[in-house]
């Protein structure tokens, strides 16, 4: 029986969202051969997740040990984690890649949020998917945090998703200008 975590939602074309995996749900994952689980959150996973992984040849990208900071004042994660975790999602290569936090709300939708801003959604938009995933344990930091987070920090990979593309291509030709061959 195939059993989704939780919070899974697909976020775009080879990319997913999800909250912490546990063994029930290691049929489902299987069957998106994933590429990459890019964790989030500090805490680590589970030993029968850490088998899981590397059993099915996904790489385990742990951003939120590797980056994570005791002390970011009003800041729910830092934009480092968004910045490095928003890079390595745009490149294709790491691509099926589902990204991961304890609880799946919110250090993922605080990222889902910001790739949603770097698609240019309008913010209401953005506050209404991370409020759909969020249900009551909203954080306003984490929309405060999407909203202010400054887009020049991420340098786009050179190996785009197609989605983003077409994405960029089409807001290009909104806005009349012409779009930048990729």
């Amino acid at each position: 029986m195939l059993t989704p975590p939780e919070q899974f939602g697909i976020i775009e074309k080879g990319v997913y969202r999800s909250d912490m995996l546990h063994p029930s749900h290691f049929s489902f994952i299987k069957a998106l051969q994933l590429k990459t689980a890019l964790v989030l959150s500090p805490e680590v996973p589970t030993r029968a997740v850490l088998n899981f992984l590397e059993e099915n040849n996904i790489k385990l990208v742990h951003l939120g040990l590797s980056i994570w900071k005791p002390n970011l004042g009003w800041r729910p994660v830092s934009e480092e984690l968004i910045k490095d975790g928003l890079e390595m999602a745009l490149d294709v290569g790491n691509h099926p890649i589902l990204v991961l936090c304890t609880s799946g709300i919110h250090e993922t939708g605080t990222f889902v949020g910001c790739l949603r801003k770097l698609q240019n959604w309008n913010f209401s938009s953005i506050v209404a998917e991370y409020r759909s995933y969020a249900g009551n344990k909203v954080r306003y930091v984490n929309e405060q945090f999407i909203e202010l987070f400054d887009m020049d920090l991420i340098t786009l990979p050179h190996n785009l998703p197609s989605w983003f593309i077409e994405q960029q291509k089409l807001l290009q030709q909104e806005e009349g200008k012409e779009p930048k061959n990729q």
